[in-house]
């Protein structure tokens, strides 16, 4: 692909800034960050499938309808920030960068291509110097999981990783969350109801990630994702780690329980010290209370809350730290990390 249009610097009038897939829960939770983060846009394009032409969506006061995403869509189009799936990515991606614009990408398309950066800003924000065109947003497990291991990386080197996974409905987007409700209130009335979006019933259940499992290792398209993604923004290729990943009966906010084992020993009490005021991240470990971290003060918030800190006992080296974490997929797992991409983007 061919290089992205440079950000000019101190370009007041904004950018003509593009949102593909933008009725979808991810696409809408952009067009509100770009919002309430007062991104410098100054025209803004909201696109979709020809479904969804007609429909309009509220940007600082101002309604705009949708389009429908075509080759012709994204002429003089700077900055286009994709989440429609990987097929709508890898046809229109291409054409974007053509049409000079950077491509921020929330799809699975580009992100173990070795040419396309991985980027959690908070991580490794110099890889966006190295864009061809095309810059890619984590996995949303990915983003919770690792963002508040970090600080304990850089300081402490993680070995190995163990993690498993909570994840939300809206991790599969806006017609399961709609089908988790649904079923919920089909349950408590005594109703059958027929799920489709997912492959299980989903209201008071728990199951398996709905991805195809890879017969030879035994793990599915979800796990996998968290596991290579993670090596690729840790910039760890020989990282141990092993992931499961289940769908919980949860609107909005996945958790993730993770234990992790440090190249030198390490204590809960200096696992508090880094996350303290590391950025994206909140401690919410207060042992006295019993409270720690749950999808309710999760949902709608920019960080990623952190506790359950604690030795792992099974590790008599004193190495290993458990705790658990959640965070909002459709913000810091989706929307909000493309954004702040963007954001460093334009002051690169």
């Amino acid at each position: 692909m061919a290089s992205a249009t440079s950000p000019s610097p101190g370009q007041a009038a904004g950018y003509v800034v593009a949102v593909v897939g933008a009725t979808g829960a991810v696409g809408v939770e952009m067009v509100r960050c770009l919002e309430q983060r007062n991104f410098p846009v100054s025209q803004l394009r909201l696109l979709a499938s020809k479904r969804s032409v007609g429909k309009r969506l509220v940007f600082r006061g101002e309604d705009i309808a949708i389009q429908e995403t075509t080759a012709d869509s994204f002429k003089g189009v700077q900055i286009a920030l994709f989440s429609a799936g990987s097929g709508i990515s890898k046809e229109f991606a291409p054409v974007a960068v053509r049409a000079g614009a950077i491509v921020i990408d929330n799809s699975s398309a580009f992100r173990m291509d070795a040419d396309v950066p991985l980027v959690v800003p908070e991580i490794n924000p110099q890889q966006i110097a190295r864009n061809t065109g095309v810059i890619a947003n984590p996995n949303c497990a990915a983003i919770i999981s690792i963002l508040p291991l970090w600080p304990v990386h850089r300081r402490n080197p993680i070995q190995r990783l163990t993690l498993a996974t909570y994840q939300a409905a809206s991790g599969a987007g806006a017609a399961a969350m709609e089908e988790l409700q649904e079923a919920t209130r089909a349950h408590l009335e005594g109703r059958e109801y027929q799920h489709k979006v997912l492959p299980h019933p989903y209201a008071f259940n728990v199951f398996s990630h709905n991805t195809k499992v890879d017969p030879a290792t035994g793990y599915n398209d979800e796990e996998t994702k968290v596991m290579n993604e993670a090596r690729k923004i840790f910039g760890e290729p020989a990282l141990r780690v092993s992931a499961t990943c289940v769908r919980v009966p949860v609107l909005r906010a996945h958790c993730v329980a993770l234990t992790f084992e440090c190249r030198d020993p390490i204590t809960p009490a200096q696992v508090r010290e880094l996350l303290t005021g590391a950025p994206g991240v909140k401690l919410m470990d207060n042992v006295e209370k019993n409270y720690f971290p749950m999808p309710k003060d999760a949902s709608g918030q920019d960080d990623i809350l952190v506790g359950r800190i604690r030795q792992d006992v099974s590790d008599p080296t004193g190495h290993s730290i458990s705790l658990f974490c959640a965070g909002d997929q459709l913000l810091k797992g989706a929307a909000l990390n493309a954004v702040q991409i963007a954001e460093s983007w334009i002051t690169a």
